[in-house]
Order: C-alpha cells, then structure tokens, then sequence
C-alpha cells in the first residue's frame, strides 16, 4: 500500500474550490496520479471539516442465537454467542422458568475455598523387631 502523502489540507482545497487545473494542482503538490489526488482532497474535506467521514467498519455478522440440548442434558452454547455475549468459561448460570419460557441468569459465583494443608508433626513409626532379624 502506498504511503499517504502529506499535503496541506486547507491550501489543496482551496485551490480545488479556486478552479485551479487540474494539472496544475497535481504539479503544484506533488501527486502523480489522478486518484491520488482525490483521495487527498476528499481527506482535505473531512480534516476541515466540511463533511463527514464515510464509516469504513465492517458490520458485525448476525450472531445465532440458538442453544441446544445434547444427549448428556448440557446446554451447548455456540463459541460465536459467547463471544458476542462476552461470557467467561468461568461463569455460572441459574435457569429461571418463567410463563414465557426459559431465562438464563448469571448467578453468583461462589466464594473460593482455600484448602490448607495441617501441620502435623510427622509420623514416627516403632521400629519393630522382624526389621530387625539377619538373612
């Protein structure tokens, strides 16, 4: 891709807005082809002011909302709706039945528990006399 030139924004569009030539303008700031200047003066525009910048996102794809039920009773969530959703593997959902359906709400997680090893003196065990006894 070519690097976009730096040009004076209001000087070209003033000198559009003049009637100047169009060859004369191309000289003039350095450009060598006729899309190159027009890209500069629509930039020109949109720096200055005079009209909006044309939105180039791509539109977000329709995401499909639907779950299933596999053959275990789990609820297969595709990858693209917990995406879209922004759902954490980690998260934790109650099912509420209400009279038009089912409702997924996130519940609390529940606090961790840390789980701590005793401290116990170690166990000695008494030395027995069949350790004791010669080959």
């Amino acid at each position: 891709m070519a690097r976009k030139k730096l040009v004076e924004h209001n000087a070209l569009v003033q000198a559009i807005e003049m009637g100047t030539p169009q060859s004369e303008i191309m000289e003039r700031f350095g450009f060598k082809t006729v899309p190159a200047l027009k890209t500069a003066y629509y930039n020109g525009l949109v720096a200055l002011g005079k009209i909006e910048d044309v939105s180039t996102k791509r539109k977000k794809k329709n995401v499909d909302t639907k779950i299933r039920v596999n053959g275990r009773g789990s609820l297969i969530i595709p990858k693209n709706l917990v995406d879209h959703l922004g759902i954490d593997p980690e998260d934790i959902f109650e099912v509420v039945k209400n009279s038009t359906g089912l409702e997924l709400r996130k519940a609390e997680k529940p606090p961790k528990t840390i789980l701590r090893k005793r401290t116990q003196p170690p166990m000695h065990r008494k030395a027995s006399n069949y350790s004791r006894l010669s080959n």
